[in-house]
């Protein structure tokens, strides 16, 4: 099967392909550098009372753990490549995925014990939220993550990764779009200018975010 979502023809500089499990490990470190600073995970995962070792430590295992998971249950990782190297990554889910608010029971298991019981119940809790105020969508798809490599930041590469998002979307003809949601401000830019729409304001942990969605091109 060809893996290719789509490439910036003519030279092809950038091409978006599906991940392969030899990539793993370097779209964890892209993720890890873009979620660092993320005021929700920030307050999840308690790091203004943990030192940085033991944030640094509970983000690690997360973003490990979620990855493990979406390519256990052969969710789309999509990475960005530039001449062979991974310089962006966004992960999917649909909303029908067996990939549920509470995971699997042993990715239950593996996050509590590494980054505590009640981090992993907020984050349950935070993303059964989410799920209910899609409601009204049935069937659509969630990024939910996205990361591009720091030396490649405003070069227009987080807007191609979207657009690759845009392929792999149009390929679903049940589903109504692509649902994201953001607590960075200067993140929110990026995704208004792709044509995804605030829908809802969403608070956890005293953190405000928008919830946002891009109806598929063909509805």
């Amino acid at each position: 099967m060809d893996t290719t979502i789509a490439s910036n023809k003519p030279n092809e500089a950038l091409k978006a392909i599906y991940l392969t499990a030899e990539d793993l490990n370097l779209a964890a470190s892209l993720l890890y550098q873009a979620y660092h600073d993320d005021p929700l995970l920030m307050e999840i995962l308690n790091s203004s009372k943990s030192s940085s070792f033991a944030y640094e430590k509970k983000l690690r295992a997360l973003i490990r753990e979620e990855l493990n998971c979406f390519w256990q249950r052969h969710e789309p990782l999509v990475g960005l490549f530039k001449e062979g190297a991974l310089k962006a990554v966004a992960c999917v889910f649909k909303s029908d995925s067996k990939i549920k608010a509470q995971r699997m029971w042993h990715w239950r298991l593996k996050l509590m014990l590494s980054a505590g019981y009640l981090t992993t119940q907020q984050l349950i809790e935070k993303e059964n939220t989410i799920r209910q105020a899609l409601d009204e969508y049935d069937y659509y798809h969630f990024l939910a993550f996205i990361a591009v490599a720091p030396g490649m930041q405003k070069q227009g590469v987080g807007s191609f990764l979207l657009r690759a998002l845009d392929d792999l979307i149009n390929t679903d003809d049940d589903t109504l779009g692509l649902a994201v949601y953001i607590t960075r401000d200067d993140l929110k830019p990026l995704f208004i200018t792709d044509g995804f729409k605030s829908i809802k304001k969403l608070e956890f942990c005293n953190i405000s975010g928008d919830l946002l969605f891009k109806l598929k091109a063909s509805i």
